[in-house]
């Protein structure tokens, strides 16, 4: 901040850890419905022939999808799936972000100046190990926000019957379905985000845009010059 000087002493990876995770969880309260209203834009007409599909939509666009939600099973419909979504937040976000720092310095051995390489290598570690960890929240998630809440016909009752359910029906395996597809993505996504992020705060830290060259903030308040 302006006027205060930059303590001395990182973060631990806990915090950092924890940051990541709390505040990818605020997000996705914010978030969630738009990421619900994809999921069902995503699976619509599944059952049916494309031609069929097509015609007998029921979904149109995300603000027709989201009123559409609201209209024919209420607007909780639109957090079907929020307490997976969170749980997944905490346990992805928390290693693909939190821990970044602490596998790229891993790499570089404790060096402060870490090659782009390295930085690529630790963005898609952390990102495939996250999903290798939050999978199963993930499917439970997406489960949730295809699963219609009018009819009654709703196979997962709770979150943890969704666990419960999906291990005894489809095995164990069953909450990891998709593994490989995501963790190709997510190294992809994480690459791409905080690799970009780490290059770009390098930059502006060396063009000294970032500190704090103001006077205090005493030197600003009548009676103390």
């Amino acid at each position: 901040m302006v006027g205060f000087k930059a303590t001395d002493v990182p973060p631990t990876a806990t915090v950092k850890f924890l940051g990541a995770g709390t505040a990818a969880c605020i997000a996705d309260l914010i978030t969630f419905p738009l990421d619900t209203a994809k999921v069902r834009l995503q699976i619509q007409g599944e059952s049916q022939g494309p031609v069929r599909a097509t015609a007998s939509a029921q979904y149109r666009g995300v603000l027709g999808t989201i009123l559409t939600m609201v209209r024919t099973e209420g607007p909780r419909s639109l957090y079907n799936g929020l307490v997976a979504g969170l749980q997944r937040q905490m346990s992805f976000a928390s290693v693909r972000i939190g821990l970044y720092d602490s596998v790229k310095q891993f790499y570089t051995k404790g060096s402060e100046h870490a090659s782009i390489g390295s930085r690529l290598l630790a963005g898609s570690t952390t990102g495939a190990l996250a999903v290798a960890v939050a999978q199963p929240t993930d499917v439970v998630k997406v489960r949730f926000q295809a699963q219609a809440r009018a009819g009654g016909g709703r196979r997962y009752q709770s979150t943890i019957d969704a666990y419960k359910t999906i291990a005894r029906e489809e095995g164990f395996q069953g909450l990891w379905k998709g593994t490989s597809p995501n963790v190709a993505r997510n190294a992809i996504v994480n690459c791409a985000e905080l690799v970009t992020y780490d290059l770009i705060k390098d930059a502006l830290l060396k063009a000294n845009l970032m500190t704090g060259s103001c006077p205090p903030f005493s030197a600003w308040v009548p009676g103390t010059w």
